[in-house]
């Protein structure tokens, strides 16, 4: 395989999660009775531009699909968390009325909605129908497309460049990032800017997110990484900012390479010089991730074994595509948890991908009293335990596996 941005060619293994079918590739009473995709998940990383990425098995068609089943308006900490950027946003560059703002991968409008009602004029790009569907029933305009060079040279011949760009964890989910970081250049006015956010690999690898893997990520991303694509495809990053969302990830801000409207921040200097520091340009940096991953797994089995042994019920909370991926690397099915609560409802009825666990909604906790709930998405947990707060009424406890087994 070669780099999917500089074309080098590839020796240096990340980690080898074995196969998987895609994450978010929810089971109904149809296609459980049918047989699944899998696909090798292995990740290896380019020594010349130090991008990791995902070997190439799967397309972006078969990842997000009519019936895709991820909707960002669940979480009430990311509705905030867009709510506090759209606000941010607006301050800073002085958006109003006259302004244009595009989000690619808008979803089902969790974030444009804040831009419709602060009455700055808004676009929605959004490939897949279930969410398109949700933006456009919240009353924001969405062209149902892949992001690229071929729909920013459409909207640029409209008439419609944007102000702001806005693609909040999107950039890991594109195979060819070059002409996706490209169309960003073309779309944006000549004083424009674009924002990305997405987890930083820095973090992934320090705190063991390996569950973060999956087919739908193509890349994961570091500044230095990010730095030297956005350089060759018409961009010039001028500031950065660490959240904690997903685990920890990094804000970058964009201008058009020909712009010279922002002067560059400090901080992007220092955060360069950050992950030099930590060794990310060395391939040393990169061993021994893989017996991380391995302990993860082989303590999350060691507990539901013995949980089961125990007589002890055991479900888990949130079917997210970190949880898929956990779950079919460790090889847990229905005996050691029976079914996984998710407030979604149109992933409740379904089943996971590979493990085929039910999907259920959040009162079957009230009515089984489970000993221990799973959460899967770690990066919620506090907002999960403030929410299901009363398993604590009959002795439930809360258990993540990532980084490590914790129990509370």
């Amino acid at each position: 395989m070669r780099c999917r941005h500089c074309d080098a060619e590839l020796s240096l293994p990340l980690i080898d999660l074995g196969s998987a079918p895609p994450s978010n590739a929810f089971l109904s009473e149809q296609t459980l009775r049918m047989p699944e995709k899998w696909f090798p998940l292995r990740v290896l990383v380019c020594t010349e531009c130090w991008l990791a990425q995902t070997e190439d098995y799967a397309g972006a068609e078969e990842l997000f699909s009519a019936d895709y089943a991820y909707f960002s308006s669940f979480s009430t900490s990311w509705l905030q968390h867009a709510e506090n950027y759209v606000a941010r946003m607006a301050k800073r560059f002085g958006l109003d009325s006259t302004s244009h703002v595009v989000e690619i991968a808008a979803n089902d409008g969790y974030l444009l909605q804040y831009f419709k009602s602060g009455n700055i004029p808004c676009l929605g790009i959004e490939p897949t129908a279930s969410t398109a569907a949700a933006a456009r029933a919240k009353g924001i305009e969405v062209i149902e497309d892949f992001f690229g060079t071929r729909l920013a040279e459409t909207l640029v011949s409209q008439g419609r460049q944007s102000d702001l760009t806005v693609a909040n964890n999107v950039l890991a989910h594109v195979p060819d990032i070059n002409d996706f970081v490209s169309g960003f250049a073309m779309l944006l006015k000549p004083h424009g800017v674009a924002t990305f956010e997405f987890p930083h690999l820095l973090r992934l690898i320090a705190e063991n997110q390996f569950d973060t893997i999956y087919h739908e990520h193509f890349s994961y991303l570091s500044l230095t990484a990010v730095s030297r694509i956005f350089e060759q495809n018409g961009l010039s990053i001028f500031d950065v900012e660490e959240l904690p969302t997903h685990g920890g990830s990094l804000r970058v801000f964009a201008r058009r390479w020909d712009s010279s409207c922002y002067e560059i921040s400090p901080g992007v200097k220092e955060m360069l010089a950050w992950e030099a520091t930590t060794g990310m340009k060395t391939q040393a940096y990169y061993a021994g991730f893989q017996k991380k991953a391995d302990k993860v797994k082989d303590d999350l089995l060691t507990f539901l074994f013995e949980a089961k042994c125990a007589g002890k019920n055991v479900i888990a909370y949130g079917a997210a595509a970190k949880g898929n991926t956990l779950i079919n690397y460790a090889g847990i099915r229905p005996d050691l948890i029976h079914c996984v609560v998710d407030r979604n409802p149109a992933k409740q009825g379904k089943y996971l991908p590979g493990s085929r666990i039910p999907i259920i909604d959040e009162s079957c906790i009230l009515a089984e009293k489970p000993d221990y709930v799973v959460i899967l998405p770690w990066n919620l947990r506090n907002e999960v335990m403030m929410q299901l707060d009363y398993i604590r009424e009959w002795g439930g406890r809360f258990v993540a596996a990532v980084p490590s087994l914790t129990i509370v």
